[in-house]
């Protein structure tokens, strides 16, 4: 989930990080928001599938 968050937050663009197109940005503060809501959950899938998350899908 680092790597996503990374990714959304910035670009580089002559060697310097730009925030990147809003939308992009508000979807994956959405799924963050919604896999701290449901971390219990998440936790309890990853005991049988360890290193799963829920889908992500990054279209801009």
């Amino acid at each position: 989930m680092h790597i996503v968050y990374s990714a959304l937050r910035t670009q580089l663009k002559n060697g310097k990080a730009q925030p990147i197109n809003q939308e992009l940005t508000e979807r994956y503060e959405a799924y963050q928001a919604t896999c701290n809501k449901y971390r219990e959950e998440i936790a309890a899938i990853q005991k049988y599938m360890p290193g799963w998350a829920p889908p992500f899908e990054l279209k801009a």
